[in-house]
């Protein structure tokens, strides 16, 4: 099968690998339908991650089952599943808890950018849908297995309810399904933090009401002068780095909640002046698999549109391509068709 590979900073190529295989009675192996490159992905293009030599990449997915262990009893081959990259048993007390990505069993599920998976714990990681999807629903499902799944995941963990306002720091395509995360869940006034014309007009178009292209210092000043003075009531933090974290914990009111979706690097927090600050903190790898049947359903019934995130859409053999893009900012994010 064709599958992509990182060989080091800069350096994917498309080759041809040996094919997955059931090993565990637990898996299943699926047919890709599409995958994409995801900003996390390129922590390792750019080498800001160390480099561990070739190695297939990719954690996005959505695809046709073509076998199941003898264990497997909530995907049968010929379904269209979606599934989230850490792969969980379902049954474990942190599963039970609603922290599939914390499951006491979890595995990665990498190497996505390929033709077929092998997907470890099938129970427990992936969801049917209840039709074979249309062409046009396939870029929201995919977008569900990974960045609606993580902005969904930024809304929840800072608390967003109805009438709150909410910034969101990082217009990448996590930020953006942010934004609509938030919508969803009932915010009043949506704060888009983005110098980028095309992702403003879409981060508006996912239901931002204001606009706020400051960064850094200057930008929590601007939240503040937003916000009476106080800051927003729930900031989702989309991007990882030590600016935007602190950009996201003094730009939240005291009493109100942080949610940290951007895997961090190079982040120093204060703890006395979190302390002080009275804002609750939550963050952590995206529970995706918990939210999979929701999202599945709001994307098959077209109550939402995340796949618009999907804004370069290329062969699997042209994946470098969509590296390059993403990396370049020339693209949100980059739709691969195996």
């Amino acid at each position: 099968m064709r599958a992509t590979v990182l060989y080091g900073p800069g350096d994917v190529r498309v080759e041809e690998r040996d094919a997955p295989t059931i090993l565990k009675p637990t898996d299943a192996v699926i047919r890709t339908f599409a995958t994409c490159v995801c900003g996390s992905d390129l922590w390792d293009y750019r080498g800001i991650n160390p480099a561990k030599g070739p190695a297939p990449i990719g954690h996005e997915y959505v695809g046709i089952v073509e076998e199941v262990g003898d264990d497997v009893t909530t995907v049968r081959p010929g379904q269209f599943v979606v599934g989230s990259f850490f792969a969980s048993d379902g049954t474990c007390a942190n599963c039970r808890n609603g922290y599939p990505s914390n499951c006491l069993n979890r595995e990665f599920v990498g190497g996505c950018q390929a033709e077929y998976i092998r997907i470890p714990w099938a129970d427990g990681t992936m969801v049917a849908t209840p039709d074979l999807p249309t062409d046009a629903q396939v870029p929201d499902l995919l977008a569900c297995s990974d960045v609606m799944g993580t902005g969904w995941w930024a809304a929840v963990a800072a608390g967003v309810q109805r009438g709150d306002t909410v910034a969101v720091v990082g217009d990448g395509a996590v930020g953006l399904s942010a934004v609509l995360a938030a919508r969803e869940l009932g915010a009043e006034r949506i704060i888009a933090m983005s110098r980028h014309e095309s992702r403003q007009m879409l981060a508006t178009e996912f239901g931002a009401t204001d606009i706020v292209t400051e960064r850094g210092e200057e930008g929590v000043t601007r939240i503040k002068d937003m916000t009476g003075g106080i800051g927003a009531d729930r900031v989702l933090e989309c991007v990882g780095t030590d600016q935007s974290t602190q950009q996201a914990l003094n730009s939240t009111r005291p009493g109100g909640g942080v949610g940290i979706a951007g895997v961090p690097h190079g982040v120093q927090i204060d703890g006395t002046a979190l302390f002080y600050s009275h804002v609750a903190v939550q963050g952590g790898p995206a529970p995706v698999r918990r939210f999979l049947p929701d999202l599945i359903d709001r994307a098959m019934t077209g109550r939402i549109n995340p796949g618009r995130v999907f804004d370069l859409t290329l062969p699997l053999d042209q994946a470098a391509e969509g590296y390059k893009a993403m990396d370049e900012r020339s693209a949100i994010k980059t739709l691969l068709r195996p």
